[in-house]
């Protein structure tokens, strides 16, 4: 039931980005800060995290949340350490997923010799 969760909820994530993609004239770079902006908009307001909770990673993953990550994380270090919890939280918060991107990127490039587009 976990694997149809995460599908439904991934897929339907999945979903808006490429209907954004189709019917609009937004570039792709602009659709990624729309998700992120979106996860920490929706993190903060209390809307994501039953969606997180439903969803577990098929919300954890895509775009929306990394946002709801950097919001979560800035939420709570305000709650401890005070408006400077507002630009520390959310980097402690995100920094595991940002570094395993970059490791497992890293790793991806030197398997598969990336080259420019023409």
């Amino acid at each position: 039931m976990d694997y149809i969760r995460a599908f439904l909820v991934g897929g339907t994530i999945c979903l808006i980005g490429q209907i954004l993609m189709e019917k609009t004239k937004l570039t792709s770079a602009r659709i990624l800060v729309i998700f992120v902006t979106a996860g920490v908009i929706l993190g903060a307001v209390g809307v994501y995290k039953p969606i997180a909770e439903f969803g577990r990673a098929g919300a954890s993953i895509p775009l929306t949340g990394f946002g709801y990550s950097l919001a979560r994380g800035a939420i709570e270090e305000v709650q401890k350490n005070g408006i400077i919890g507002a630009f520390t939280g959310g980097i402690k918060a995100a920094s595991a997923g940002m570094a395993a991107a970059v490791f497992f990127g890293y790793i991806m490039a030197l398997i598969f010799k990336p080259r420019t587009k023409n």
